[in-house]
């Protein structure tokens, strides 16, 4: 009885050996500081705003389309849109002459109360805003559209859609600053030049 209760326990006792000396080994190979921040860092894309935002409005629409603009419209917008002149509205509204347009006020169409309640008109920044992001331009509207980021698609489509009874001034490019200066800077030392050239001649 006493060999048998000795040989366990000196089992045990092994065994506790042998699990603290494994736990102290984990320890020492897996240990390392809790970092201040878990996780790991998700870098996001800046999506516009910023210095590399990309040409503005106005490059862009002098770039524009309107053939392609249709393809584009009739492809992207033709299920819930009819562009012809007194279309019917389908699940959106008929989109002629919509350009410069009141927001919302297309008769006879039932518009969400955020657009309904925005006022103003369709501008050329308002409709790229929208056909950008709808939800994020009327976040309750009922456009299941998600939007479209293609900047040189979505300009055709404004063009497209100017083109229907529209025919709004394309808004003017924006040239930027350093150009400026750059050809202020050339125009006055062409200016320098032809001054000189006349004093040598007079001389």
């Amino acid at each position: 009885m006493d060999d048998r209760f000795n040989t366990a326990a000196g089992w045990v006792l092994f065994s506790g050996i042998v699990a603290l000396g494994l736990s102290s080994i984990s320890a020492k190979v897996f240990d390392s500081e809790r970092p201040e921040t878990l996780g790991y860092p998700i870098e996001v894309a800046d999506e516009g705003g910023g210095e590399d935002a990309g040409p503005d409005l106005g490059t862009l629409l002098a770039a524009a389309d309107v053939a392609r603009g249709e393809q584009q419209a009739v492809a992207r917008c033709g299920t819930c849109h009819t562009f012809d002149a007194g279309g019917a509205n389908g699940q959106g509204p008929n989109l002629h002459s919509i350009m410069g347009a009141a927001i919302a006020g297309k008769s006879g169409f039932g518009y969400s109360n955020d657009l309904s309640a925005m006022g103003g008109t369709w501008t050329w920044e308002a409709m790229n805003m929208w056909i950008l992001s709808p939800r994020g331009y009327a976040g309750g509207t009922s456009m299941s559209f998600a939007g479209l980021k293609n900047d040189q698609q979505r300009t055709d489509i404004l063009a497209y859609l100017n083109s229907l009874g529209s025919n709004l001034p394309l808004p003017e490019p924006v040239v930027a600053e350093e150009e400026s200066e750059a050809d202020a800077a050339g125009e006055a030392e062409v200016e320098q030049d032809a001054a000189a050239e006349i004093e040598e001649d007079a001389a």
